[in-house]
């Protein structure tokens, strides 16, 4: 597709929201928005050396949000056309009109609208033909079965997505930009001397350029299941542990939404009123960093057109900002974050240890590189997962172990972080490197 013709369709997308917008001012809405989503696409899965499944894929969305006053109307379709719009915003109009009126309800203000917004380079489309994505992905498997130890595969899997999204409102802005995202992934299960394991590993970038190659994701599938064959189990103790990267994304997630506008307004969580309060040592900052060009978490404005700016979460320990929506900001009489939709590139300052550097600053304990079930809560803070890992003695790895909880408070495992180490992981709204807790209650045998 030419850069021309790429633009004139995002034009007529925008033509398309101006006509909802329109339309609802015709039947007297007081404000209105609508976003209008258009992607397509190629997966292809292979397992055991066969093809399990191909699909192309277009999707088309219209999601249309009226006002009359503080009553709020939503109705949406997968249908672009003149008359779908039109009945898709009557619809909208009729629900809004049976609504009771929330105080809280209405568009972001006009002032925070991105109206001048950057390119941040999260176009990158990837000509990959049905015939290529078939033979990486067997390429990928292929690559991580040549072990006489993985015994069976649940498949590898190369996807490929483009997207273009166009947001408008009332207050006269319209904005939308396209996107990709493309990704390799593999899992495999290996058996030795009766014991099975399951392990995976994938590529996600923006950029099919930067993607691992589809035999380095299917060798690091590999290694990663084989590195847990023979697996024990470890008594009671307290310990100390390590999240590795792509785990301590999750513990990070939790402070997110314990700091949420949702969980803030219904007075839902361990961190109320914690703004100014020290809640990670003093050498942890974290920072939302949502304009670095061509990330997966990066976004210009967010789902209600504001514009999205840099901001210190934590500094020096301390909490100094939420995530807040304008709905959650007017709840608690602050205002928006521009966090509609979620957080954009939040990271986590790391040290100058890497790894390895970080398994010897433990010395012995646990590295968590899988976690399982539910158990945290966010009123409470109470954390208890199942677990599995690799006991660590000396700052080297043992042996692989299953079957455990961890367990401790998040307020605690915040305030306990020793380190984070170099090893950031990219792929993701969160990007972190492994984690070092001081101590947490090990559940065993």
């Amino acid at each position: 597709m030419s850069q021309l013709q790429e633009q004139n369709d995002l034009q007529n997308l925008k033509e398309r929201v101006q006509r909802v917008l329109d339309e609802a001012a015709k039947r007297n809405a007081s404000s209105a928005e609508a976003v209008i989503s258009m992607d397509s696409g190629l997966s292809v899965t292979a397992r055991m050396g066969e093809i399990e499944t191909l699909e192309h894929h277009k999707d088309n969305n219209i999601a249309v949000n009226v006002y009359f006053g503080q009553c709020k109307g939503s109705a949406s379709s997968s249908d672009l056309s003149d008359k779908a719009i039109q009945e898709t915003v009557s619809a909208a109009c009729n629900i809004a009109r049976f609504t009771a009126g929330d105080p809280y309800a209405g568009l972001a203000d006009r002032a925070l609208m991105a109206f001048d917004y950057e390119n941040l380079d999260l176009d990158h489309p990837w000509s990959l033909s049905a015939e290529q994505a078939i033979e990486q992905a067997i390429h990928c498997e292929d690559a991580a079965r040549k072990s006489p130890e993985i015994s069976n595969s649940e498949g590898a899997s190369v996807s490929t997505l483009r997207g273009a999204s166009i947001y408008g409102n009332s207050h006269g802005f319209i904005g939308g930009y396209y996107a990709t995202r493309h990704s390799l992934s593999c899992a495999v299960i290996g058996s030795h001397n009766g014991s099975m394991q399951r392990d995976y590993w994938y590529s996600s970038s923006r950029d099919s350029k930067t993607l691992d190659s589809a035999e380095s994701v299917g060798q690091r599938a590999a290694e990663r299941t084989l590195r847990r064959l023979g697996a024990r189990k470890l008594s009671t103790r307290h310990i100390p542990v390590i999240f590795e990267a792509d785990v301590a994304r999750g513990l990070i997630s939790h402070f997110v939404n314990a700091v949420s506008g949702g969980a803030l307004y219904r007075k839902a969580t361990f961190l109320l009123d914690a703004l100014g309060d020290q809640v990670f040592p003093e050498y942890i900052s974290i920072r939302e960093q949502p304009h670095i060009l061509g990330a997966l978490g990066s976004a210009p404005f967010d789902n209600e057109g504001v514009a999205t700016r840099e901001r210190e979460i934590v500094k020096g320990g301390v909490l100094e900002g939420y995530f807040l929506s304008s709905y959650s900001a007017r709840k608690l009489g602050m205002q928006t974050t521009g966090n509609a939709g979620g957080v954009r590139n939040l990271t986590v300052t790391n040290g100058e240890l890497d790894r390895t550097g970080l398994l010897k600053q433990m010395h012995t304990g646990l590295m968590v590189t899988e976690l399982i079930g539910h158990g945290v809560n966010t009123v409470t803070g109470d954390y208890s997962r199942g677990a599995s890992g690799f006991w660590v003695e000396n700052g080297e790895i043992q042996y692989p172990i299953e079957e455990i909880t961890i367990a401790a408070n998040l307020k605690d495992m915040f305030m306990n972080i020793v380190a984070v180490a170099n090893d950031v992981d990219t792929r993701g709204n969160i990007r972190t490197g492994s984690i070092l807790i001081e101590k947490m209650t090990i559940g065993g045998e």
